[in-house]
């Protein structure tokens, strides 16, 4: 018969079965830390990128203003101000209304299409 190794025979099991548990928390504790870090480290990337999409956005839209003052402009020499701006406002706010309406359906429509039983 063989005898039981020095450590198990200078503690007993529950002190054993404790050092085991203490163990185990150490291990999660260190994984929860590493995924911790891993999603910082992905944070502080998606941080940057919404910086960068946040300005190209701010951008866009103040091109798409100057385009829009530019129409108004050269629609007033053959119109005049006030009728340049109405139509330009109304054919923008239909551009609008219509893309509007074209998310609406995509909201409204099924993710995945129905089976037939």
């Amino acid at each position: 018969m063989t005898s039981l190794p020095p450590l198990i025979e200078e503690e007993g099991v529950t002190t054993l079965i404790g050092r085991l548990v203490d163990d185990s928390r150490h291990v999660v504790s260190a994984e929860i830390g590493l995924y911790k870090a891993k999603a910082s480290e992905r944070i502080a990337a998606y941080k940057s990128a919404i910086l960068f999409f946040a300005v190209a956005g701010v951008l866009a839209l103040a091109a798409l203003v100057a385009l829009l003052v530019g129409l108004i402009m050269a629609l007033a020499t053959l119109v005049g101000p006030l009728l340049a701006t109405v139509i330009v406002v109304i054919v923008v706010l239909a551009l609008a209304g219509g893309l509007a309406f074209v998310g609406k359906g995509k909201l409204a429509a099924p993710i995945l299409p129905e089976r037939s039983a």
